[in-house]
C-alpha cells in the first residue's frame, strides 16, 4: 500500500509539477494584469479621495460665500428700507422747509408793502413841504434821512441873538409846515433845537441846554397855536453836543445854530400797519 502511496504521489507531483509549468507562466501574467489593474484602481481612488477633498473644500467655500451674499443681501434690503424712509423723511423735511421759505418770503414781501407804504407818504410829505416852504430859500433844507423827513431851519431865520423868541418872519414859515403837518395826523413832530458852543448864561436860563430847550419850546408853542394837534408834538434840546462842523469859524458856529423838524410816522401807528399786514397773511394761510 505504501508502494502504491509513494507512486500517487509520485505520479501527481510530476502531474503538478507539469500543470504549474505549462501554466505558470500564464498565471504569473494573470498576476501582474491583476496587480497592475490593482494599482490603476488604487491611483484612480486616490485622484478621486484628492477630487473628493477639493470639491468639498470648494463646496464650504461656495457655502461660506453664499452665506456672506445672503448676508449682503439682507444688508442692502435694509440699507433700502432705512433709505426709502430717509428719503421720505428727507421729501418731508424740504417740503416743510420750502413752505417756511414760502412764508418768509410772504412775511417780507408784506413788510416791504408796509416800508413801501411808509415810503410813499414820506415823499408825499416832501414833495408837500417843498411846495409849500420853497425849496430857494438857502436858509431852509428838506430833506429825508434814515427814512424820516426833516426841515432844517437856519437859526438868523428863526431867532435873533441870543433870544428863544420866534421872529414874525419864521412863524409865517411855520404856518407853511403846520399846514403839512395837519394833512397828516398819524405823523408826529419834533422839533429839534441846536447851538453852538460859545457858552450861554442869561437869566433865567444857565446854559447852552436851556437855550436849546427854550428855542424848542417856543417853535412848539408856534405850531400849537397855528392849530397843530399837541400830541403830534415833541419839543427836544441837543444844546452843542451834535454839530454839523466844527465850531472854529464863525461862519461855522452860524451853521450849528439850526433848529430841525423832523417829521416822522407814530412808531406804535406804523407797528400797528406791520401787524395789520402780518393778520392779513395769517388769514391768506
Amino acid at each position: 500500500m505504501k508502494k502504491s502511496i509513494i507512486l500517487g504521489l509520485g505520479a501527481l507531483l510530476i502531474l503538478t509539477a507539469c500543470v504549474s509549468k505549462k501554466d505558470y507562466l500564464a498565471l504569473q501574467e494573470k498576476q501582474k494584469e491583476t496587480q497592475d489593474l490593482l494599482n490603476s484602481a488604487t491611483v484612480k481612488l486616490n485622484a478621486c479621495l484628492t477630487d473628493k477633498t477639493a470639491a468639498q473644500a470648494r463646496l464650504e467655500g461656495l457655502k461660506e460665500q453664499l452665506a456672506d451674499m445672503r448676508r449682503s443681501n439682507e444688508a442692502l434690503i435694509k440699507s433700502s428700507q432705512d433709505l426709502t424712509e430717509l428719503t421720505s423723511k428727507g421729501a418731508q423735511n424740504l417740503e416743510k422747509s420750502l413752505e417756511s421759505l414760502q412764508e418768509r418770503d410772504l412775511k417780507i414781501t408784506r413788510l416791504q408793502d408796509a416800508l413801501n407804504r411808509k415810503d410813499s407818504v414820506t415823499l408825499a410829505i416832501v414833495t408837500s413841504l417843498k411846495k409849500e416852504v420853497g425849496i430857494n430859500d438857502p436858509d431852509i433844507e428838506v430833506n429825508v434821512e434814515k427814512g424820516v423827513v426833516f426841515i432844517s431851519i437856519a437859526d438868523k431865520l428863526l431867532f435873533q441873538s441870543g433870544s428863544y423868541n420866534v421872529t414874525t418872519r419864521a412863524k409865517e414859515v411855520l404856518a407853511k409846515v403846520a399846514k403839512v403837518i395837519n394833512s397828516k395826523p398819524n405823523f408826529e413832530a419834533m422839533v429839534e433845537s441846536h447851538t453852538d458852543n460859545v457858552p450861554y448864561n442869561k437869566p433865567p436860563l444857565v446854559d447852552n441846554w436851556d437855550l436849546s430847550v427854550k428855542r424848542a419850546t417856543s417853535v412848539v408853542r408856534v405850531l400849537e397855536d397855528l392849530k397843530v394837534n399837541p400830541q403830534q408834538l415833541i419839543a427836544a434840546g441837543r444844546s452843542y453836543h451834535v454839530p454839523l462842523v466844527e465850531n472854529d469859524t464863525a461862519e461855522n458856529r452860524a451853521k450849528n445854530r439850526r433848529t430841525r423838524i423832523v417829521v416822522l410816522p407814530k412808531i406804535d401807528q406804523f407797528y400797528e400797519m406791520v401787524e395789520e399786514e402780518m393778520k392779513n397773511l395769517s388769514a391768506g394761510n
